[in-house]
């Protein structure tokens, strides 16, 4: 699945990017639900972020995929250079957009560690929860932002 493909268009790479998303999302709700049933306060509150960020990033998958179809079927001109390109422009605005965001998501994070007495183990989970999910999304979407730029060229 290489998302280079000469032929690969704008709606096929939204695709791949929401089907990643859905697995990351799907994986988190998972792990996420099985940590916050655990007894140390720690491995709960990072489950919890975890099943939440998990919940979220699976709507956003869904929402995201679902939007992209319906744009597609609803554009005469889709697969045009100049729509493709437009597209594109747009989904990599997006895409550093989250980058900004994610960003904000692991100093949110840090601060929350930080902030958390050593004692207060499910605050630090939750922080450490934070953190770990804004790092997976910033790399997520840099990659994907990078990658959608080197197919633009």
């Amino acid at each position: 699945m290489d998302y280079l493909d000469a032929d690969l268009n704008i709606w096929r790479f939204q695709a791949r990017l929401t089907s990643r998303l859905l697995k990351w999302a799907l994986a988190n709700l998972l792990g996420g639900v099985l940590l916050a049933g655990m007894p140390h306060p720690f491995w709960r509150g990072f489950g919890i972020q975890s099943a939440g960020w998990g919940l979220i990033n699976a709507l956003i998958a869904f929402w995201g995929s679902r939007s992209a179809r319906k744009r597609q079927a609803s554009l005469p001109d889709a697969y045009t250079p100049e729509r493709q390109a437009l597209e594109t422009r747009g989904l990599k605005r997006l895409l550093w957009l989250n980058c900004i965001l994610d960003i904000l998501y692991v100093l949110g994070g840090l601060s929350l560690v930080r902030s958390r007495e050593k004692s207060d183990r499910a605050g630090r989970g939750h922080g450490w929860g934070i953190l770990v999910q804004g790092s997976y999304l910033f790399f997520f979407d840099l990659v994907h932002v990078l990658l959608i730029s080197r197919r633009a060229k």
